[in-house]
């Protein structure tokens, strides 16, 4: 079976009765876990941010809480987990200012809990890859958000080890200070 375009489906969609688009939404949610919580997402929290962007960083809090930090492989696995379940709530909202403020709590967090970035290059790699998520984000912010999560950027930089000078983050995003 071949999937409808997006734009067929919205068609159509219009031409539905509205009890019977309840009843495909429900079915919708039935269906997939993902589904459901992008509906809460729409229906119940998108109205307040704030409240959501606590509730995440409140879960990622939990989930570096509970790393086991025998083996590396452990830690490896663990962040990758983290990290997957924030970029699925960073997709729910679609926010450019979201997605900044919880892969900076993400970082925060990953100092916070003493595990070294530098320990292997998969951890390494994933902790740079967040930075540049980062940067990417922070450049389609206006200004003044940007020279406030900067100031952000730089308490992150003096808990770690050097891995992008704060020289380097301000010229990639093409501000000066």
């Amino acid at each position: 079976m071949k999937a409808a375009s997006v734009a067929e489906i919205k068609q159509e969609l219009k031409r539905i009765p509205q009890a019977q688009l309840v009843d495909i939404c429900l079915r919708l949610a039935r269906h997939k876990k993902e589904t459901k919580e992008l509906l809460t997402f729409l229906l119940f929290e998108s109205g307040d941010m704030e409240t959501y962007r606590s509730s995440v960083k409140k879960q990622i809090e939990d989930g570096f809480s509970e790393i086991n930090t025998s083996n590396i492989y452990f830690i490896k696995k663990s962040m990758r987990k983290i990290l997957r379940t924030t970029n699925k709530f960073i997709r729910y909202t679609g926010c450019k200012e979201t997605e900044v403020c919880l892969l900076i709590h993400f970082c925060f967090q990953w100092k916070e809990s003493g595990i070294p970035v530098n320990r292997s290059n998969a951890l390494s790699n994933l902790y740079q890859a967040q930075q540049k998520k980062i940067f990417a984000a922070l450049s389609a912010l206006h200004e003044d958000l940007q020279h406030d999560y900067i100031a952000l950027l730089g308490k992150l930089e003096e808990k770690e080890e050097p891995v992008a000078p704060k020289a380097k983050v301000v010229s990639f995003l093409g501000i000066r200070l």
